[in-house]
């Protein structure tokens, strides 16, 4: 490892950790990079890092705890334009239905290249790319023109339909948890975690969907709207939209670890042989709802964020 390229972040002050580690990566060339040893996950930094640099590096874990967090950031090179998952999530929904099916996470892992994310998988990026221009010959068929909704309306949307969903099912998955864990625990340990998981969930999103629903998403409306802006409820609780939109990705990610540690300890949702009837139902729930956070999640991370930061830049400019 090239010593001078590798900062321990546990040594500097408080008030100089985001400073410093944002003048060295300024200092990379394009392809270096910079390793930062951390005593906790460094993740608020990713999102800083992207909010005021941009989506022009990479960011690999090389450990993740419990004692060190070590992450390699390198400086892409600044010609190379690859597609975000996210970006092509939210050109076409046939897109993201492909990128699911092969395991590719466009919601919490929107902001990494396709090229980036097939790699970290082991999957042939070059199939793929072909299997995205096939869609590109065939018409976009009937879907949701989701890009094309207004800031307020498609805020309205998520709220009704997926806040909507979550408030009835997670009711409904710590209840069956609970049940198949008393039920099928000793024999199923991993159950005992599911349910702790499920309670999790549960915690996260309740405050998630307020905040959005009290703070960010009245907000976006009154980006949409541009007039009657009131700064002083708005603008000055947060500074920039940036702020609110950073935590509700670092909690959407969250969430997505949750799942995906519940789809891991399950094997893909893969029921043992003497499953009782509120156990298939109990996967078959856990499944349907990964299945609706991650469009949940997409809508909000690859559509509706971005164009409520476009939204407040122009406005600042005028």
């Amino acid at each position: 490892m090239n010593t001078e390229n590798s900062l321990d972040v546990t040594l500097l002050e408080p008030r100089l950790k985001h400073p410093t580690i944002f003048d060295r990566y300024d200092q990379l060339l394009e392809l270096e990079t910079l390793t930062i040893h951390n005593d906790h996950d460094p993740k608020p930094l990713y999102y800083q890092l992207l909010a005021e640099r941009g989506n022009g590096f990479s960011w690999e874990y090389l450990e993740k705890g419990p004692i060190w967090w070590i992450v390699a950031i390198t400086k892409n090179a600044p010609n190379t334009k690859d597609p975000t998952l996210g970006e092509l999530a939210a050109s076409d929904m046939r897109k993201a239905l492909l990128l699911r099916k092969n395991g590719l996470d466009f919601c919490c892992g929107g902001k990494k290249t396709l090229k980036n994310a097939c790699a970290e998988k082991g999957i042939d990026s070059a199939r793929i790319e072909e299997e995205l221009s096939q869609i590109d010959l065939v018409g976009k068929g009937k879907q949701h023109p989701f890009q094309e909704w207004k800031p307020d309306f498609l805020a309205d949307y998520i709220v009704n339909t997926h806040h909507h969903y979550v408030r009835n099912r997670l009711p409904e998955l710590r209840s069956l948890s609970e049940k198949v864990a008393k039920r099928h625990g000793e024999q199923h340990p991993e159950l005992l975690t599911i349910q702790e998981l499920i309670k999790d969930i549960n915690t996260e999103m309740q405050s998630h969907m307020v905040k959005e629903e009290m703070v960010l998403f009245p907000y976006v409306k009154a980006l949409t709207l541009q007039k009657n802006l009131d700064q002083t409820q708005f603008g000055c609780q947060f500074g920039t939209v940036q702020n609110p939109i950073n935590m509700m990705e670092m909690e959407h990610e969250v969430v997505g670890e949750h799942l995906q540690e519940i789809r891991n300890l399950t094997k893909n949702f893969t029921l043992p042989a003497s499953a009782c009837k509120s156990y298939q139902l109990l996967y078959a729930v856990l499944e349907e709802f990964e299945e609706d956070l991650h469009m949940h999640v997409h809508l909000e991370n690859n559509i509706l964020f971005p164009k409520a930061l476009a939204m407040e830049k122009a406005m600042s400019k005028n």
